[in-house]
């Protein structure tokens, strides 16, 4: 038998109307960038604290499945940037005509522009067969990434760096560049650099493709409601 305490949970911090405050102000001011990199690195000590937030985020049987590769390389950026491209001409394609040049218009990525790339992955096979909280939704796993994902994009809107999540492309041109195992899964592809400059809107909603909805539209009791 161990001889082992169990732990006990220490009481909780409670922060202050400023603290809360700020954190209100960076999830509302946080963007999407597209096209508004500066050239300047972002450095080291800066990038260390913004993949700390994101390794810090709730994973699934404290499985904490994410990986980060980064990607510098000029080469390498140009061979992602002609896989999105590539997949960029099909997306097009897919929308109505009388959207298709509204859409072309619009800047999606920054791959090249941004100093860093960042892949952001899940090993599937982390953990093992059995992971607590998976047994019976096996995608946990890339949910619990996610969450690591919008713990680095805070991170980084609280330290003044944009962040823009690429998600056209195909995964079967991605996969080659990165030399990516059969096992990993690719969760997001972000850019990320600094900025001067940014929407104070969603820039999607700024440029008319989109508005954004009413939270009171999206909130239901108890069981799902038509609408």
């Amino acid at each position: 038998m161990s001889d082992q305490t169990s732990p006990a949970p220490c009481r909780a911090r409670v922060f202050s109307a400023s603290e809360r405050q700020a954190l209100y102000d960076i999830i509302a001011h946080r963007r999407d960038v597209r096209n508004e990199f500066l050239p300047d690195p972002i450095a080291p000590e800066v990038l260390t604290r913004i993949l700390r937030a994101a390794h810090a985020a709730p994973s699934v049987g404290l499985s904490q499945p994410w990986n980060f590769i980064l990607i510098r390389d000029a080469a390498r950026r140009a061979a992602v940037k002609r896989a999105f491209l590539k997949a960029n001409d099909e997306a097009r394609a897919l929308f109505p005509e009388d959207r298709q040049s509204q859409y072309a218009a619009l800047k999606l990525e920054g791959i090249e522009k941004a100093p860093l790339n960042i892949c952001v992955t899940c090993d599937r096979s982390r953990g093992g067969k059995v992971v607590l909280g998976r047994t019976h939704n096996p995608d946990m796993d890339r949910y619990s990434t996610v969450c690591a994902v919008q713990n680095l994009w805070l991170a980084a809107r609280a330290e003044g760096i944009g962040v823009g999540w690429v998600s056209i492309f195909n995964e079967a041109d991605l996969r080659p560049i990165l030399r990516l195992p059969d096992h990993i899964a690719i969760v997001a592809y972000l850019c990320l650099g600094h900025v001067d400059d940014l929407f104070d809107r969603p820039e999607l909603a700024a440029r008319g493709w989109a508005s954004v909805a009413d939270l009171d539209a999206m909130v239901m009791e108890e069981v799902w409601q038509p609408q």
